[in-house]
This record gives C-alpha cells, sequence and structure tokens, in this order.
C-alpha cells in the first residue's frame, strides 16, 4: 500500500472518529440522552427502592429534571444524590422527591401548599399530580427563578410566593395536602393549622438529626408517624434572611 494510501486511509479514519464523537457529544447534550437517564433513574432509583405509585412514577419520568439545575450539574441531574442550586440550597435525590410525594397519597383533585420552592423541581412534580400547587420560597432570587422556570415550562397550575414558610399560606387554606423541603427544629404548628381535616403533611423535623414525618389531621387532632431519617437544609424564620439575596 502507497503512502498516499495509507495517508488518506488514516485522516478518512481520523475523520470518522471525530464525526462519532460529535455525534456523542450532541446526543449527550440532546433530550434524547436526558429521556435516557430519567428513565434509568425512575427504574433503578425509584421502583427498584419500592416507590409504587403508578402516578408518581410517570410524573417522575415526565418533569426534566436536569432543566431545575445550573447548567453545570445537568449532567448530573439524575444521579442519586441531591444537588446545589446556589444561595446554599439544594434540590433533594430523586428517590426523596418521589417518596414524600408518595407518601402523601395523592388522587388527583387536591390543593397542596410546598414550603421550600428551590428550583421548582418538586412544585413541577405535584403539578402534574393535583389540580393546584401553592409553593412559598424565602429566598427572593430563588422565588423569581422558579417562578420564570415553571411559567416557561408550563407548569401553569403553580403559584410562587415569595416569603416565610412557617406562615405558610393562610389565604389559600387550607389545603389537602402540605409538602416542607426544609427541616424545622419542631413541628410548624401554623402549617398543621393550614391543613383541612382529612389532610396529610410530610415534613422533616429535627435540629441536627432529623426524621421525616407525616402527620395526617383529623377532627381530634393530628396524628403523626415517623417515617425515616433524612438530611435537609434547615428551615429559617423570615427574619433570619437576608431578602436581599
Amino acid at each position: 500500500m502507497s503512502a498516499l494510501l495509507r495517508g488518506s486511509l488514516l485522516l478518512s479514519s481520523c475523520a470518522v472518529a471525530g464525526l462519532i464523537a460529535l455525534v456523542s457529544c450532541a446526543r449527550a447534550q440532546g433530550p434524547e440522552y436526558y429521556h435516557e437517564k430519567r428513565m434509568q433513574m425512575v427504574k433503578a432509583q425509584l421502583q427498584y427502592r419500592g416507590i409504587g405509585d403508578s402516578r408518581v412514577l410517570q410524573a417522575m419520568r415526565t418533569v426534566p429534571r436536569h432543566l431545575f439545575v445550573p447548567k453545570g450539574y445537568m449532567k448530573q441531574a439524575y444521579a442519586d444524590r441531591p444537588l446545589p442550586i446556589g444561595h446554599g440550597q439544594t434540590i433533594s435525590q430523586p428517590f426523596i422527591v418521589a417518596y414524600m410525594t408518595e407518601v402523601l397519597e395523592l388522587e388527583g383533585h387536591e390543593r397542596v401548599l410546598e414550603i421550600g420552592t428551590g428550583s421548582g423541581y418538586q412544585a413541577a412534580v405535584l403539578s402534574l399530580l393535583v389540580e393546584e400547587v401553592y409553593t412559598i420560597e424565602i429566598l427572593k432570587a430563588l422565588a423569581d427563578q422558579a417562578r420564570t422556570r415553571l411559567y416557561e415550562l408550563g407548569y401553569n397550575n403553580v403559584n410562587v410566593k415569595w416569603g416565610d414558610g412557617y406562615k405558610g399560606w393562610p389565604e389559600q387554606a387550607p389545603f389537602d395536602a402540605i409538602i416542607v423541603t426544609a427541616a424545622p427544629p419542631e413541628m410548624p404548628q401554623a402549617l398543621v393549622s393550614q391543613l383541612r381535616v382529612g389532610g396529610r403533611m410530610v415534613v422533616p423535623v429535627g435540629a441536627g438529626s432529623q426524621d421525616l414525618i407525616r402527620v395526617v389531621k383529623s377532627e381530634s387532632g393530628a396524628k403523626t408517624e415517623t417515617l425515616l431519617p433524612v438530611l435537609f437544609v434547615p428551615m429559617v424564620h423570615g427574619e433570619d434572611v437576608d431578602k436581599s439575596q
């Protein structure tokens, strides 16, 4: 084989390899890549670990989690771990999102209050499962970003409020369900009071050591059930936050 021919073949091989790399790179950053990762997440992290509510599983398959994290973390969006979203806050790992949603036992007609909007991911999941979502974020920058993101992605039944989660949203109460995604040191009674009779709340409680608690409200009071140990960012009062953030 001549040197010229060998050189041509070598160049052709390099061109093909380069093209494959470019295609792989494009695919890795495209919707097919993230769709595949999302399906793997649901199967390996949720179904394998006992999440069985078909509606919750479908919502987790549908919501594009990678669009709710900073660009630098998009390829890690479907990993079994929380991720930073800025301002010292995190997006919970997929299993915790699914688990907390499942234990609310949602049927589709509910009005749900979320405390701790963060990037808006949990609210987006809830929006596919209930009639209306009301979500409160104490950090203005995150509230504004989440409101814009949810609107642009078409989650039109989510209402975002910048405010103190400890106070809840009394103007919209009572709620059929409440989900709290930051940990108060003690059970927040103002939120319990905003549950309707028969309603359910799931909340991580504790300073340092935390437990995920489910509250079921009845005519005679609120019954609590400890579900599992967890680790969430602390829930803070409005006066403890620099509102300029």
